[in-house]
């Protein structure tokens, strides 16, 4: 076997890293341009938020919209373990037509730099160029007129799936220590959320490959992270606190993570920082069901329960 040949670190079925540096994603590579929706009349479009670095986002509207209509606004983070799929991914877009679509809501699909070749933090400190992006334009005269014209800054959410909730939980994190200008985060959606721990949490249990498994797959995602007790993928609710005042966290009874999402909920309300957090459990579900096939019930429910979420209370 060639050098180049040789795999360094094997995530199959989602992508393998050979010892020359170079990537084998094996899923996740397919794109579909921004459009009209076909079977919902949602509207989508791409936009630059840093030429610098490239990262860049998929704008999503409702179908039917007045000038002076306002909707609850979404910045949402993909997953794919920090490595495959993009906001552009077919998945993705599906999923997003479907959400905003159910819950009438304008959408900011993240595209962040992935990892191996910008490992984390670069993920993070997209995301969060991303965050204060959308923010500056809470004022009406930012670079995009979808936003100025039709964003609800007062119904404000954070949202992602598996590393995207990952990013999403660090984003309300920080949004709680830094307060940036324009930005008043009215909830956070964390859907089959990527977080872990070197020790099991209640009601969990690992077997010891799993739990090397993870350990292995994070520091490959972020080299320079001390482990699984880095408070990135471990949240400490002793070292942190929630720029928003509601959480809703889905798992499904299959995957890896059920408990973790249900921890999470213990952690929150360990901070009592006067939100409202709750868990939704899939029964007989596994990880991110409802992107592979949203045709099912359980998936086009577990779409109304975000819907609602984003729905209770709105401003306009």
């Amino acid at each position: 076997m060639d050098f180049t040949d040789e795999i360094l670190h094997d995530f199959s079925p989602s992508f393998r890293v050979f010892k020359d540096g170079r990537i084998e994603r094996l899923l996740g590579n397919d794109t579909v341009p921004a459009s009209v929706d076909l079977s919902t009349g949602v509207r989508s479009k791409d936009v630059t938020i840093n030429a610098n670095s490239g990262v860049s986002a998929r704008l999503y509207m409702p179908k039917s919209v007045d000038t002076d209509q306002k909707f609850p606004l979404v910045v949402y983070f993909h997953g794919g373990a920090f490595v495959v799929d993009t906001a552009f991914s077919p998945l993705y877009h599906t999923h997003l037509n479907n959400l905003v679509a159910e819950a009438n809501i304008v959408v900011v699909s993240v595209d962040y730099r992935r990892v191996p070749e910008h490992p984390l933090p670069i993920a993070y400190e997209d995301s969060w160029d991303a965050v204060q992006w959308v923010a500056s334009h809470s004022s009406r005269n930012g670079q995009e007129t979808w936003l100025n014209m039709y964003a609800d800054f007062q119904s404000f959410f954070l949202a992602g799936d598996s590393a995207g909730a990952n990013i999403a939980h660090n984003m309300a994190v920080r949004a709680g220590s830094d307060n940036p200008d324009g930005l008043t985060v009215s909830g956070v959606v964390l859907v089959h959320p990527f977080l872990w721990a070197k020790e099991a949490v209640a009601g969990q249990l690992i077997n010891p490959e799993s739990r090397a498994f993870a350990e292995k797959l994070w520091l490959c995602v972020n080299p320079c992270s001390s482990g699984l007790d880095d408070p990135l993928i471990n949240p400490d609710p002793r070292n942190f606190t929630l720029g928003c005042k509601r959480v809703i966290i889905f798992v499904a009874e299959r995957e890896v993570f059920k408990h973790w999402g249900f921890y999470y909920k213990e952690l929150v309300e360990q901070i009592r920082w006067g939100g409202k957090v709750e868990v939704l459990e899939t029964k007989d579900e596994d990880h991110l069901f409802h992107i592979y096939d949203p045709t099912t019930h359980k998936a086009k429910s577990l779409v109304k329960s975000i819907a609602s979420f984003l729905n209770e209370g709105k401003t306009g």
